[in-house]
Parts: C-alpha cells; sequence; structure tokens
C-alpha cells in the first residue's frame, strides 16, 4: 500500500515509509529499527483513513538481535531523532494527501519515549500516543506539553515497569494536561508487536481501536 519516500530534515535529506490520505501521524520505531512491523502500522493508518509516515531513524540500519538493537539505541541521539520526527511530521502537512493542521504522534518503547518528547517539543503536534515509552536518554520537558496524550503500558513489563507510567500519568494530571492511561493486564513488554513473542491479539487489537478512536477524536 505505501511508499518509500525522502524528506528534507536539518539541512540533510531523511528517508521514511508512507501511506494513506487524510489526518497526519507519524509512527515512530521500536528499537529494531524501520521494519516491517512498522511499515505495516503505516498501512494500517493508511487503511482507516489517515495519512501517515514512518521516519527511518537508523538510516537503513535494521536488525533482529536485541545485542544489536541495543547498540543501535544507545548510539542514536535522542535530539537528531527529534528534529527528524518533526520534519516527517512537517512533511506529512505539506503532503496534499494531508487533511489535518497538525499531526500525531505514535511510537513504541524507544519510539514510545521519543512521541512523548516530541509532543512537548513540536507545537504541531495535535495528539500523541506512547505504547510503553521508555528511553533513558529523553528527558522531557512536560511545561511544554499543549497536545492530549494517551499513554498505554503492560502490566507485567519488566523493561517499562507500569509504576513509571502511572506516576507519569499522576505528574501529568496534576499538571492539569489532558492525559489518560491505558493498562493491560497479565501482559508483556512489546504486546503489541505481532512478530515478537510477547505479542497478545486481546490487548493489541483493543489498543489499536483505542489509538485509532484518540486520532480521529483530536485530528479530525
Amino acid at each position: 500500500m505505501g511508499e518509500r519516500i525522502e524528506f528534507p530534515s536539518n539541512g540533510h535529506t531523511c528517508q521514511g515509509y508512507f501511506a494513506g490520505q487524510g489526518p497526519g501521524i507519524v509512527v515512530i520505531q521500536e528499537w529494531w529499527g524501520l521494519v516491517p512491523h512498522i511499515e505495516e502500522i503505516v498501512d494500517r493508518f493508511a487503511g482507516e483513513g489517515f495519512c501517515a509516515i514512518a521516519p527511518d531513524l537508523y538510516h537503513g540500519k535494521t536488525t533482529t538481535s536485541p545485542d544489536e538493537a541495543g547498540r543501535l539505541l544507545m548510539e542514536i541521539d535522542a535530539d537528531r531523532a527529534e528534529k527528524e520526527i518533526a520534519a516527517a511530521g512537517a512533511y506529512l502537512l505539506s503532503r496534499p494527501e494531508c487533511t489535518s493542521k497538525s499531526y500525531g504522534v505514535v511510537g513504541f518503547c524507544m519510539g514510545g519515549a521519543l512521541a512523548q518528547f516530541t509532543a512537548t517539543k513540536e507545537e504541531n503536534v495535535g495528539a500523541a500516543v506512547s505504547f510503553y515509552g521508555g528511553f533513558k536518554k529523553v528527558a522531557s520537558d512536560w511545561s511544554n506539553l499543549t497536545a492530549p496524550i494517551l499513554l498505554i503500558y503492560a502490566e507485567a513489563d519488566q523493561g517499562v515497569p507500569i509504576e513509571q507510567g502511572r506516576a507519569l500519568a499522576k505528574q501529568l494530571e496534576e499538571m492539569g494536561k489532558d492525559v489518560r492511561l491505558l493498562v493491560y493486564p497479565k501482559v508483556g513488554h512489546a504486546f503489541f508487536n505481532n512478530t515478537g513473542g510477547n505479542y497478545n491479539a486481546e490487548a493489541a487489537e483493543d489498543a489499536w481501536q483505542r489509538t485509532v478512536e484518540f486520532f480521529r477524536a483530536h485530528l479530525t
């Protein structure tokens, strides 16, 4: 359904995967890179009536090795990645297929943390969804958050503990931010990824429907 494209970012050219027509959404990768699973998510958003792009934050590198993924994760510069995510969002808004004046961001694990980070940095972010977002190199200034945010966590997550999600949701509520917290019981980290060992079809489908509803409510 989609296609590989190039877009300008901070004086250089980045690549990404683009599909669809409708309100704009930037899909942010896990630590594996811009793999077929992430492209599938872009296609799914297109099928739901959105215009979506996944920027290639590893610039052509992908892996199936946890050790290699960890190395790539540690090498990434969070500020550079955020600028490339914002550039992907600006590219979306410039496309004739895009019908929204702001774009949504959604990410998974590393990408979930970068979705949070981008939502605190870019005024053009109209809504953010973070799936089990955790990345120690990202420190978001939540006072700058203006977009509504949906935080999705897994109760049995050993990598990004549910306590982290609950603490963040409480912090944002106390700051008067528009935040919703979803916790899926008895599932582990990356339960949404249908190529991984922790995939849970029921939780993944429910989270998908809630994510789509959230973006429709705030971007259309």
